[in-house]
Order: C-alpha cells, then sequence, then structure tokens
C-alpha cells in the first residue's frame, strides 16, 4: 500500500462550497493521492459546518482505505444526494483520514484553494 496510497498536509488553506454556502476553509486539510485517481482533499470536521451534512443510508468500500460513510449536503437552496463521504475507522495504512471528511466535487460542490 506505500506506494499506492500517500497522505500529506494540503498546501495553503482550502475551502469547499456548496449550494450558495461555505461548508468550511481549513489550513488543515490534508491531500490523499491514490494510485489511478486524481489527488482528493479531505477537511477536518473541525473546520467544517457539518450542520449542512446529513447522513445517509449509503456506505461503500475500498480495500485500501476501509468503509465510508456518505453524507448529504443540505443548504438553504438545495439538497446534493450523497456528496460527501467520511472514512471514520479507516484501515491502518490510511489512519490520518480519520475524522475527515472529502467531497465529490462537481457544478454544485467546489473544492479549490484560496
Amino acid at each position: 500500500m506505500a506506494n499506492r496510497i500517500t497522505i500529506r498536509p494540503a498546501e495553503g488553506k482550502w475551502s469547499v462550497r456548496a449550494g450558495g454556502a461555505v461548508l468550511g476553509e481549513s489550513a488543515a486539510a490534508l491531500e490523499l493521492d491514490e494510485e489511478g485517481y486524481p489527488p482528493v482533499i479531505y477537511f477536518p470536521r473541525a473546520d467544517l459546518a457539518m450542520a449542512f451534512l446529513e447522513r445517509t443510508e449509503s456506505a461503500s468500500h475500498c480495500p485500501w482505505k476501509g468503509d465510508a460513510s456518505w453524507f448529504s449536503i443540505v443548504t438553504k437552496s438545495t439538497t446534493i444526494p450523497d456528496a460527501a463521504w467520511s472514512y471514520e475507522t479507516p484501515v491502518e495504512g490510511v489512519a490520518a483520514i480519520a475524522e475527515y471528511v472529502a467531497f465529490r466535487e462537481s457544478d454544485q460542490v467546489t473544492v479549490e484553494r484560496i
């Protein structure tokens, strides 16, 4: 797994926005690089407005990261289903992302370095 996934502090400050709302900003985000996929920014829960995230029934499994819980983003103007995920108890090699949340970028969800 050492060559498959790399986790490091994301350089700079990052934000996530959806439905006209800023869901969070963080200077403590992590960047996860997984072989064959674009890098993903993970935000610490403490830097997110978790009130915008509603846990769903959805779940997924990655053999390299573990079981993910999914969240919809709920704002005044919209609900974006299954737009975020979290590995609350990830496998040992990627324990750094525990209690962090990543977002599925789309025309409704923007993750960017600010």
